[in-house]
Protein backbone atom coordinates (compact mmCIF):
# COMPACT_ATOMS: atom_id res chain seq x y z
CA UNK A 1 0.00 0.00 0.00
CA UNK A 2 1.12 3.29 -1.14
CA UNK A 3 0.73 7.24 0.07
CA UNK A 4 1.60 8.81 -3.30
CA UNK A 5 0.47 9.06 -5.91
CA UNK A 6 4.10 9.50 -7.79
CA UNK A 7 5.38 6.31 -6.26
CA UNK A 8 2.10 4.55 -8.15
CA UNK A 9 3.61 5.69 -11.50
CA UNK A 10 7.36 6.01 -10.56
CA UNK A 11 9.39 3.65 -13.03
CA UNK A 12 7.13 4.67 -16.08
CA UNK A 13 9.52 3.90 -18.87
CA UNK A 14 9.16 6.21 -22.28
CA UNK A 15 7.18 4.90 -25.00
CA UNK A 16 4.92 2.54 -22.75
CA UNK A 17 1.47 1.24 -23.11
CA UNK A 18 -0.88 2.35 -20.47
CA UNK A 19 -4.87 1.95 -20.00
CA UNK A 20 -6.39 4.17 -18.46
CA UNK A 21 -9.94 3.61 -16.87
CA UNK A 22 -12.99 5.36 -17.62
CA UNK A 23 -16.05 5.95 -18.93
CA UNK A 24 -16.00 9.65 -19.62
CA UNK A 25 -14.83 11.31 -16.43
CA UNK A 26 -16.79 7.96 -14.49
CA UNK A 27 -14.44 6.15 -13.17
CA UNK A 28 -11.71 7.97 -14.18
CA UNK A 29 -7.96 8.14 -11.83
CA UNK A 30 -7.22 11.33 -12.33
CA UNK A 31 -5.03 11.48 -9.38
CA UNK A 32 -2.92 8.95 -11.03
CA UNK A 33 -3.58 10.32 -14.44
CA UNK A 34 -1.64 13.56 -13.15
CA UNK A 35 1.05 11.75 -10.99
CA UNK A 36 2.26 10.36 -14.25
CA UNK A 37 2.26 13.97 -16.09
CA UNK A 38 4.48 14.84 -12.75
CA UNK A 39 6.63 11.79 -13.64
CA UNK A 40 7.33 12.60 -17.22
CA UNK A 41 7.11 9.67 -19.11
CA UNK A 42 6.56 10.82 -22.59
CA UNK A 43 5.51 8.88 -26.19
CA UNK A 44 2.63 6.76 -24.58
CA UNK A 45 0.39 4.84 -26.00
CA UNK A 46 -2.94 5.24 -24.23
CA UNK A 47 -5.84 2.59 -24.26
CA UNK A 48 -9.34 4.46 -22.85
CA UNK A 49 -12.90 4.44 -23.76
CA UNK A 50 -12.72 7.65 -25.22
CA UNK A 51 -9.83 10.78 -25.53
CA UNK A 52 -10.54 12.97 -22.85
CA UNK A 53 -12.77 15.28 -21.69
CA UNK A 54 -12.07 18.86 -20.93
CA UNK A 55 -9.09 19.93 -20.01
CA UNK A 56 -8.33 17.32 -16.97
CA UNK A 57 -7.75 14.17 -16.51
CA UNK A 58 -6.79 11.80 -20.07
CA UNK A 59 -7.06 15.29 -21.60
CA UNK A 60 -4.26 17.04 -19.37
CA UNK A 61 -2.16 14.08 -20.01
CA UNK A 62 -2.62 14.72 -24.12
CA UNK A 63 -2.47 18.37 -23.41
CA UNK A 64 1.13 17.99 -21.90
CA UNK A 65 2.74 16.71 -24.86
CA UNK A 66 3.12 13.28 -23.40
CA UNK A 67 0.66 10.56 -25.80
CA UNK A 68 2.13 9.40 -29.01
CA UNK A 69 -1.29 7.45 -29.71
CA UNK A 70 -4.50 6.67 -28.58
CA UNK A 71 -6.20 3.88 -29.28
CA UNK A 72 -10.63 4.08 -28.22
CA UNK A 73 -13.84 3.64 -28.75
CA UNK A 74 -14.63 7.07 -29.09
CA UNK A 75 -12.65 9.95 -30.17
CA UNK A 76 -14.75 12.96 -30.18
CA UNK A 77 -16.84 14.38 -27.97
CA UNK A 78 -18.44 17.73 -26.96
CA UNK A 79 -15.69 18.24 -24.59
CA UNK A 80 -12.81 16.30 -26.83
CA UNK A 81 -10.86 19.25 -27.88
CA UNK A 82 -7.76 18.84 -26.35
CA UNK A 83 -7.61 15.62 -28.67
CA UNK A 84 -9.70 16.89 -31.77
CA UNK A 85 -6.80 19.84 -31.77
CA UNK A 86 -3.87 17.37 -31.75
CA UNK A 87 -5.34 15.07 -34.00
CA UNK A 88 -5.99 18.10 -37.04
CA UNK A 89 -2.41 19.20 -35.92
CA UNK A 90 -1.16 15.67 -37.18
CA UNK A 91 0.38 15.74 -33.96
CA UNK A 92 -0.85 12.31 -32.79
CA UNK A 93 -2.20 8.52 -33.70
CA UNK A 94 -5.57 7.34 -33.44
CA UNK A 95 -6.45 3.84 -33.36
CA UNK A 96 -10.30 3.10 -33.28
CA UNK A 97 -11.77 0.46 -32.07
CA UNK A 98 -15.39 -0.56 -31.49
CA UNK A 99 -16.39 -0.64 -27.58
CA UNK A 100 -16.77 -4.41 -27.75
CA UNK A 101 -14.03 -5.49 -29.53
CA UNK A 102 -11.65 -3.25 -26.78
CA UNK A 103 -13.67 -4.50 -24.02
CA UNK A 104 -12.69 -7.82 -25.13
CA UNK A 105 -9.33 -7.56 -27.19
CA UNK A 106 -8.34 -6.27 -23.16
CA UNK A 107 -9.90 -9.14 -21.99
CA UNK A 108 -8.81 -11.55 -24.13
CA UNK A 109 -5.23 -10.20 -22.87
CA UNK A 110 -5.94 -11.48 -19.42
CA UNK A 111 -7.10 -14.93 -20.29
CA UNK A 112 -4.16 -15.93 -22.59
CA UNK A 113 -6.00 -16.04 -25.24
CA UNK A 114 -3.83 -15.69 -28.67
CA UNK A 115 -7.13 -13.81 -30.69
CA UNK A 116 -10.35 -13.89 -31.37
CA UNK A 117 -12.89 -13.24 -34.56
CA UNK A 118 -15.89 -10.77 -34.35
CA UNK A 119 -18.51 -9.72 -36.57
CA UNK A 120 -18.10 -6.30 -35.51
CA UNK A 121 -16.29 -4.01 -38.26
CA UNK A 122 -16.76 -6.43 -41.20
CA UNK A 123 -16.87 -4.57 -44.47
CA UNK A 124 -15.73 -1.24 -42.77
CA UNK A 125 -12.39 0.73 -42.81
CA UNK A 126 -11.91 -1.14 -39.35
CA UNK A 127 -11.11 -4.58 -40.81
CA UNK A 128 -9.19 -2.89 -43.65
CA UNK A 129 -5.95 -5.47 -43.17
CA UNK A 130 -7.16 -7.90 -40.63
CA UNK A 131 -7.73 -11.48 -41.13
CA UNK A 132 -11.40 -12.25 -42.60
CA UNK A 133 -13.00 -15.35 -42.00
CA UNK A 134 -16.48 -17.13 -42.62
CA UNK A 135 -17.87 -19.11 -39.63
CA UNK A 136 -21.53 -20.81 -40.04
CA UNK A 137 -21.80 -18.10 -42.87
CA UNK A 138 -21.37 -15.53 -41.61
CA UNK A 139 -17.82 -13.63 -41.92
CA UNK A 140 -15.84 -12.21 -39.07
CA UNK A 141 -12.67 -10.13 -38.37
CA UNK A 142 -9.47 -11.53 -36.62
CA UNK A 143 -8.88 -9.12 -33.20
CA UNK A 144 -5.56 -9.15 -31.54
CA UNK A 145 -5.25 -8.61 -27.41
CA UNK A 146 -4.48 -5.34 -26.43
CA UNK A 147 -1.77 -5.63 -23.50
CA UNK A 148 -0.16 -2.60 -21.47
CA UNK A 149 3.06 -2.14 -19.55
CA UNK A 150 0.35 -0.23 -16.93
CA UNK A 151 -3.05 -0.20 -15.75
CA UNK A 152 -4.26 2.68 -14.04
CA UNK A 153 -7.33 2.23 -12.56
CA UNK A 154 -9.81 3.56 -9.98
CA UNK A 155 -12.01 1.64 -7.35
CA UNK A 156 -14.16 2.40 -4.68
CA UNK A 157 -12.80 0.15 -2.04
CA UNK A 158 -10.22 -1.76 -1.27
CA UNK A 159 -8.86 -4.21 1.84
CA UNK A 160 -5.17 -4.24 2.70
CA UNK A 161 -4.91 -7.78 -0.08
CA UNK A 162 -6.01 -5.65 -3.11
CA UNK A 163 -9.00 -7.49 -3.56
CA UNK A 164 -11.52 -4.56 -5.23
CA UNK A 165 -14.56 -3.67 -5.30
CA UNK A 166 -16.10 -0.68 -7.43
CA UNK A 167 -19.22 2.13 -7.41
CA UNK A 168 -22.11 1.53 -9.85
CA UNK A 169 -20.75 2.39 -13.50
CA UNK A 170 -17.64 3.80 -12.26
CA UNK A 171 -16.24 0.09 -12.73
CA UNK A 172 -16.42 0.05 -16.73
CA UNK A 173 -13.23 -0.84 -17.87
CA UNK A 174 -11.29 -1.15 -14.87
CA UNK A 175 -11.78 -4.86 -14.10
CA UNK A 176 -10.58 -6.18 -17.77
CA UNK A 177 -7.73 -3.44 -17.68
CA UNK A 178 -6.48 -5.00 -14.14
CA UNK A 179 -6.16 -8.37 -16.09
CA UNK A 180 -4.21 -7.32 -19.10
CA UNK A 181 -1.26 -5.07 -17.45
CA UNK A 182 1.85 -6.28 -16.07
CA UNK A 183 1.59 -3.71 -13.71
CA UNK A 184 -1.58 -1.84 -12.24
CA UNK A 185 -2.01 1.40 -9.82
CA UNK A 186 -5.34 1.50 -8.49
CA UNK A 187 -6.68 4.56 -6.37
CA UNK A 188 -9.29 4.21 -4.36
CA UNK A 189 -11.17 6.08 -1.86
CA UNK A 190 -10.36 3.79 1.36
CA UNK A 191 -8.62 0.98 2.90
CA UNK A 192 -10.61 -2.20 4.91
CA UNK A 193 -8.84 -4.51 6.55
CA UNK A 194 -8.95 -8.34 5.37
CA UNK A 195 -12.74 -9.84 5.87
CA UNK A 196 -14.73 -6.93 5.49
CA UNK A 197 -15.43 -6.85 1.73
CA UNK A 198 -18.10 -9.30 0.75
CA UNK A 199 -16.40 -11.74 -1.06
CA UNK A 200 -19.60 -11.64 -3.21
CA UNK A 201 -18.72 -8.34 -3.45
CA UNK A 202 -15.42 -8.39 -4.72
CA UNK A 203 -14.95 -7.78 -8.53
CA UNK A 204 -11.25 -7.58 -9.06
CA UNK A 205 -8.97 -10.08 -6.85
CA UNK A 206 -5.82 -8.77 -5.35
CA UNK A 207 -3.61 -10.96 -7.28
CA UNK A 208 -3.92 -8.51 -10.28
CA UNK A 209 -3.43 -5.41 -8.19
CA UNK A 210 0.41 -4.21 -7.64
CA UNK A 211 -0.09 -0.29 -6.28
CA UNK A 212 -2.82 0.53 -4.10
CA UNK A 213 -3.38 4.30 -3.06
CA UNK A 214 -5.78 4.96 -0.83
CA UNK A 215 -6.94 8.88 -1.31
CA UNK A 216 -6.94 9.57 3.00
CA UNK A 217 -3.69 8.54 3.01
CA UNK A 218 -2.10 10.45 0.17
CA UNK A 219 0.69 12.87 1.45
CA UNK A 220 -0.73 16.37 2.06
CA UNK A 221 1.96 17.78 -0.69
CA UNK A 222 1.06 15.86 -3.26
CA UNK A 223 -3.01 17.14 -3.00
CA UNK A 224 -2.31 20.49 -2.08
Amino acid sequence: MLTSYDDAVAGTADGSTVMVGGFGMAGMPVELIDALIRQGAKDLTIVSNNAGNGDTGLAALLAAGRVRKVVCSFPRQVDSWVFDGLYRAGEIELEVVPQGNLAERMRAAGAGIGAFYSPTGVGTPLAEGKEVREIDGRTYVLEMPIRADLALVKAHVADRLGNLVYRRTARNFGPVMCTAATTVAVQVDRVVEVGELDPESIVTPAIFVDRIVPADLVAEEEVA
